[in-house]
């Protein structure tokens, strides 16, 4: 009796196969739930002709010279060789960001959540108003001017009257226009700013952790508040976390805004310049649009891989 060897797919054949199964189980999933894809389609519609598309023709046109007035010009990858290759100002622009990134961006998000755990413990009408007291700075228009009065360069100045009244320093500093104090001073803002819309999630993931799980942990061994925060609080809160690790590296890349308003565009020796600054630049002023496509295509990937590394280590917070 003769037997008929099953032949398994194997390389290419074998990734096309997976392939075609994943995308029928898709679809069979997408046929179930059809109401609840309806529901989702107007703003998966409005985020993919408003995000997604413009972010397409972003990575497009970085492949082009394109001035506005004139079609864009397929130029391969000359916009990113110059970038890294020619523009030293785009190299300082990318160790600024990168600076304020590694700095703000883990600080200003361990803050965030360490405010929120904190207000949580307080009752509940009280907790109310301290939250809107910490959230309401990031909504006003008027951020900028309370720096500038803080920071000014003169004895008036509210950082340079207390520090010569303590005797700490003996003459106005140039806070503002001043290559080695303006680092810090964007430092300080942009993690007073930080309490955004992270710790607001944070909040809200607080308060629907529900109580009995921390009751079970005192059956179950838990002896203090820190190990209730790491093997209960956190692992409970991952979706939250998550989303406030995504608005804090959001927000730590995209510095742009402060550093124009307090130390001017472009800032002294382009000691506060960043990639925002630079995409600014050429694409509102110049009208490079192809090179300022280039400059945003890298601030998108630096972000997208920022964010691959944080979730990956959130997944591992209390396993």
């Amino acid at each position: 009796m003769e037997t008929t060897a099953v032949i398994k797919p194997t390389g290419f054949a074998k990734l096309v196969a997976n392939r075609k199964r994943r995308w029928g189980y898709t679809w069979e999933s997408i046929k179930q739930h059809k109401v609840l894809y309806l529901f989702l389609a107007p703003y998966a519609i409005l985020f993919t002709i408003f995000t997604v598309g413009p972010v397409g023709i972003s990575i497009f046109y970085s492949f082009t010279h394109f001035n506005v007035y004139e079609p864009p010009r397929f130029i391969g990858v000359q916009n990113y060789l110059n970038l890294f290759l020619a523009d030293d100002i785009f190299l300082i622009a990318l160790r600024n960001t990168f600076l304020l990134a590694l700095i703000t961006g883990p600080l200003g998000y361990m803050m965030a959540f360490l405010f929120a755990w904190f207000i949580n413990e307080l009752p509940r009408y009280l907790r109310a108003f301290v939250t809107l007291v910490f959230y309401a700075p990031t909504l006003s228009g008027a951020v900028f001017l309370v720096w500038q009065i803080m920071f000014a360069g003169d004895s008036l100045g509210y950082a340079n009257a207390w520090l010569m009244r303590m005797g700490i320093i003996h003459e106005t500093q140039y806070w503002l226009t001043d290559p080695e104090l303006m680092m810090p001073v964007i430092i300080i803002v942009v993690l007073w700013m930080s309490l955004g819309a992270g710790f607001l999630a944070f909040i809200a993931g607080l308060s629907t952790i529900d109580p009995a799980m921390y009751e079970a942990g005192l059956v179950d061994g838990v002896k203090n508040r820190w190990q209730e925060l790491w093997f209960i609080t956190l692992p409970n809160m991952k979706g939250m976390l998550m989303f406030g690790a995504v608005m804090a590296i959001t927000q730590s890349f995209a510095v742009g805004d402060v550093t124009a308003q307090l130390m001017g565009f472009p800032s002294t020796d382009y000691a506060v310049h960043t990639v925002v600054n630079h995409l600014v630049d050429y694409g509102t002023i110049r009208f490079e649009m192809g090179y300022a496509s280039a400059i945003a295509t890298v601030l998108f990937l630096s972000m997208i891989y920022a964010n691959k590394g944080v979730q990956f280590m959130i997944s591992k917070v209390g396993s």
